[in-house]
């Protein structure tokens, strides 16, 4: 059939990479390709107890509308928990329920930028915002990255040359896909740019808790003393990705708009897993609970990096993160890590292609390899097998 669709859905095209990756399904592949956490950690026995007491005590409210920016006590605790942690000093009143961080992004998106705008982001940057951005045909103005995250005085450049720029967005925690942490100097003056330039940032921390060493940095948020970073934060990978809860803290003027698009595109989030989420925040000790998955994180990386040394050809590069999901892998230039991949499912081993994840596109010889799903024994082999694979290429 002939549908008359809008222009945009131009901008909606397969991915062969994505198309290869439906078999990372298949139970005999071991998968570095997902930015999954690790389902044997979460909280399932804690989760089935808070839920049966909520049915219990509170049903009826917990299975009827909600209010569209989000569970008070959830905002509450929020605020004066999760965001004092990033030494954002906030209330409740500046924060938006969303579902998940993805669609902090959207909504960014909707409301700032409009058709053939320019977007400054990392290079390279998180294909899921890539993704949301090109809906609207933007110009990218990519920055580059060193091992202490955006290159700060690339970034001024670039904001001096296009002063027109609608928004940054950046990962500075343990960024998707590289691992690397923007430096706290780097995070105060590019608050300070956003503030000059009258530019909103868009800073993603879905990984930030998810330190191994070392203390966690202040978000850039914390530096914004003008209202123009909007902090978009997550519990899918410190808790439990199923409830899609993350949030949005941003000016008060700022929040009224993203409600209004919630309303127009799904009312509310789910009202008894906002109140499921409040309740474990309140209730349980989650701060015990992310410290558990950090040592099996940090172990898991620690095996990781060790298979790379030991099985990799010598001269590849690759990024040692202090937290998050993910380690970078830079390969010869004349490797196509998308060809790569196809040898590599042969031997039941994957991983995600880096060309994706720069806006530009280029950049075809790295791959992006996550820790935190895979078990121990299933690193240790995959690494070893992937190793194999890439010894045949050098």
């Amino acid at each position: 059939m002939k549908y008359k669709l809008a222009n945009r859905a131009s901008t909606l095209k397969a991915s062969e990479i994505r198309e290869l990756l439906k078999l990372t399904e298949q139970p005999e592949i071991i998968s570095f390709a997902g930015g999954l956490p690790a389902p044997e950690l979460f909280p399932v026995q804690d989760i089935t107890e808070l839920t049966m007491r909520i049915l219990a005590t509170e049903g009826r409210q917990a299975l009827q509308y909600s209010t569209t920016e989000g569970y008070l006590p959830l905002r509450e605790v929020i605020a004066n928990q999760r965001m004092k942690l990033a030494s954002v000093d906030t209330t409740s009143d500046n924060i938006i329920i969303t579902a998940g961080s993805q669609q902090g992004i959207d909504f960014c998106a909707r409301l700032i930028i409009n058709d053939g705008d320019y977007v400054i982001c990392e290079d390279p940057s998180y294909m899921g915002a890539i993704n949301v951005f090109n809906m609207y045909n933007v110009n990218y103005l990519p920055i580059p990255m060193d091992d202490e995250g955006m290159i700060i005085d690339e970034l001024e450049k670039t904001l001096a040359k296009h002063p027109d720029a609608k928004v940054i967005y950046t990962i500075p925690d343990f960024q998707n896909p590289t691992g690397r942490t923007m430096s706290i100097e780097r995070r105060k003056r590019l608050a300070e740019l956003a503030a000059k330039y009258q530019i909103p940032v868009m800073e993603d921390n879905p990984y930030g808790e998810l330190i191994f060493e070392g203390d966690r940095n202040p978000a850039i948020k914390s530096f914004d003393a003008d209202g123009w970073v909007i902090y978009l934060g997550s519990f899918s990978k410190t808790f439990c990705p199923g409830y899609r809860i993350g949030w949005m803290c941003a000016d008060s003027e700022l929040i009224s708009k993203f409600v209004m698009l919630k309303q127009s595109a799904d009312l509310q989030c789910s009202t008894i897993a906002q109140r499921e989420v409040a309740y474990y925040l309140r209730d349980m000790n989650i701060d015990s609970h992310i410290k558990e998955i950090i040592k099996v994180y940090k172990n898991r990386r620690d095996l990781m990096l060790d298979g790379i040394k030991k099985h990799f050809p010598n001269n590849i590069k690759y990024t040692i993160p202090a937290g998050g999901l993910f380690t970078w892998v830079e390969l010869k230039p004349e490797i196509h890590a998308a060809d790569l991949l196809v040898e590599a499912l042969k031997e039941n081993v994957a991983f995600v292609p880096g060309g994706a994840f720069f806006p530009n596109g280029g950049n075809t010889n790295y791959l992006r390899l996550n820790y935190s799903n895979m078990t121990e024994d299933k690193i240790v082999e995959g690494v070893e097998r992937l190793g194999n694979v890439l010894k045949r290429y050098y």
